[in-house]
């Protein structure tokens, strides 16, 4: 329960699989939230958050087989935050949720 995120929400794009040396399979792909209000005058509001995915393993299989942009899905996971330094030394932080169970929702698309 310390570290656990649960979301709702559709691929924003296709996701990117990766083989890594072992064979071992890497997911990368991000997900839209929406969140729906009345401002104070009273106005339909959306604001959309976007979350950045990565699934290892069977799980980044499925994703790869399965899902494409609009796919909509329930994820689990942990958030993870890491830094690197880009090519012009930049430091960068980011922040995304390894998953650890998906399930996939809305149907069978073609």
């Amino acid at each position: 329960m310390r570290n656990k995120v649960t979301l709702i929400g559709n691929l924003g794009q296709n996701p990117e699989v990766k083989e890594l040396n072992g064979g071992n399979k890497l997911a990368k792909f991000s997900i839209a939230t929406n969140e729906t209000y009345r401002n104070k005058a009273g106005e339909k509001v959306t604001e959309t958050q976007w979350h950045n995915m990565t699934a290892w393993g069977k799980t980044a299989e499925i994703v790869g087989k399965y899902l494409k942009k609009g796919s909509e899905v329930a994820v689990e996971g942990k958030l993870l935050n890491r830094n690197y330094t880009d090519k012009e030394g930049v430091k960068r932080y980011v922040t995304e949720i390894q998953v650890n169970e998906l399930v996939m929702l809305g149907g069978k698309k073609d």
